[in-house]
Formats: structure tokens, sequence, C-alpha cells
């Protein structure tokens, strides 16, 4: 499949246009989809993968704007949104039931997260698991405790955020400083006499329902990775894991020393030894997943 029919998107200097190019094209109703979808599937009909392409755009814009920050052109990050949108429009399999927009949602996250990921790693930034971790939960956890400071964060907010993601203070305060780097293009009006942005702009109240229902959706499957892969661990690894992890407020590892009897620092090796297993064993249950839902789309 490829990109013929979207709009070209050069550089930030474009990105007005093209959203003004991308919402010329209408949504589908459940049923038209259906049947664009069962025409590429059967028989790889390149006029309807592109209406169902052209039709989610939109949503790939609004996605791509939850990643906007990191310090890389937005019009970028919109390219690779639509890499991921292909993939899933590729892959789609009508007869499961659901809207495309679910289905593409993991396409587009996951095509940008690993363009994000691969373009700071151009910069030296680390890409450890507690870094990965930090790169996509920093803000949430910031919004969080109204950690709304500009620049450095205060020394309380770091501890907080330090001990809520399971990350060394100095990582903390390393990564809010990579993010800070604003990009102010979002917030720049769509013409000199206008107060609208473009991120206010984007807003369709059709894509805010499929929006949520994916991220749901997308929740539940998380949760079943996790319970899943959480399995694989002892009964003592599993606990400490919850513990220190999982939990709002974190137990410290003074606590479970106490309780399992052992050194803080023996603690803290089976805590890492724990993560490190519970991360595999999710990798590998997200391998399977993925591996089922290719050889169905086939």
């Amino acid at each position: 499949m490829s990109g013929r029919g979207v709009p070209a998107l050069q550089g930030e200097g474009g990105l007005s246009r093209y959203l003004s190019e991308i919402r010329k094209f209408p949504l589908l109703d459940p049923g038209e989809e259906y049947m664009l979808a069962k025409r590429w599937k059967e028989h790889e009909d390149p006029a309807a993968a592109k209406k169902l392409v052209t039709s989610h755009l939109r949503l790939v814009a609004k996605i791509a704007m939850g990643y906007r920050g990191y310090g890389l052109p937005v019009s970028e990050i919109i390219a690779e949104g639509n890499v991921g949108l292909m993939q899933a429009v590729k892959r789609f399999e009508p007869d499961k039931g659901f809207r495309l927009a679910t289905y593409a949602m993991w396409w587009i996250r996951a095509s940008i997260q690993e363009y994000i990921l691969r373009s700071w790693s151009l910069v030296k930034m680390g890409t450890t698991a507690a870094q990965k971790k930090l790169f996509f939960n920093l803000r949430k956890a910031k919004s969080k405790i109204d950690a709304i400071e500009e620049g450095d964060l205060h020394p309380e907010h770091v501890t907080q955020i330090a001990t809520k993601l399971g990350v060394r203070e100095d990582e903390v305060v390393d990564m809010n400083r990579r993010l800070s780097a604003p990009d102010s293009s979002l917030n720049m009006p769509l013409r000199s006499d206008s107060e609208s942005e473009w991120q206010d702009w984007l807003q369709d109240d059709t894509l805010d329902q499929e929006t949520r229902l994916a991220e749901r959706e997308e929740l539940g499957e998380r949760q079943e990775l996790l319970s899943t892969a959480l399995g694989e661990l002892t009964e003592r690894e599993r606990d400490i894991i919850e513990a220190r992890r999982l939990r709002d407020e974190p137990v410290t590892l003074e606590e479970l020393s106490k309780k399992y009897d052992v050194s803080r620092e023996r603690v803290r090796q089976i805590e890492m030894r724990a993560f490190d297993k519970l991360q595999a064993a999710m990798k590998a249950a997200l391998a399977d997943k993925r591996s089922q839902t290719l050889e169905a789309a086939h």
C-alpha cells in the first residue's frame, strides 16, 4: 500500500495547509467503512484503501498532538503516524466487529513512539527501561501532582515522581530538561487575525468518542498483558513489584526489608530482577498477540 492520495506534509510551514486539507475528507459511517475494508481485504482495491486512510488522517493528527513537546517537528510525528495508519488499514480485519479507528490506534501510537525513541537515541538519550518509562509518563506524572513550574522541577516534586515511577531522581531531572524544549507551532494562531489555535481547531466530537473507546480497549489489553506477565513471577517477586511499582503510594524498601527479613539492598535487587522478568514476559505476550493479529489479517 502506498501513500499516494495522502496530502503532502512539507515541514512545519505546510502544517496549517495540511490540516485544512485533511478536514475535507469525510468520516465514514460503520456500514461504509465495513464495505470498503472488505473490498480492500478481498480484492486489494486501492481506491477503497485510500478512502479508509484519508478518512482517518484527522485521527492521526489528533494522536500526534499528544506527542508534541518532545522537541521533534510535529509534521514528522504526523507523517510517522500516517505510516502506522497505513499498516493498520493493510492488516484490518473488518469481520472482527470493531471499528478501524479502534484497531488503528495501536499502530499509529506504536509508529510514533518508535520514531520518537529512534530520534532521541540519535542525540544520545539512553533507552533503558527506566528512561523509556520516564519518556512516556513524565508529563502525566507532573500533571497529577500539579508540577506546573517551568524549568527545573522543585526537589519535592522530583522525589515524588521518582518514587512514583520507580526511577532515580537524577533521571527525572535529566529527562525533564530534555523534554522542556517547547514546540510552540501548535499554539500559533491559524491566521494573524484569528485567536484560534491549530490544536483547538482539530477537535472533533466523533473522533473523541472513538478515541475514548479505543483507549478503554487499550487499557483493558494492557491490564490483561500485565496480569498474564505477573503470573510468571514468584509470589515474593510479585508482592514486591506490586508494592513498589503498581500502587499509587509505593511501599518503601525499609518496610519490605522488615517484612521479608532481608536487607534493603536485597529487596531492591529482587525488585529489579522481577521488573526485568515482568518486562520480558509482557514483551513476549505482546509479540504473541501481535502475531495472532497478523495471522488473522492474512
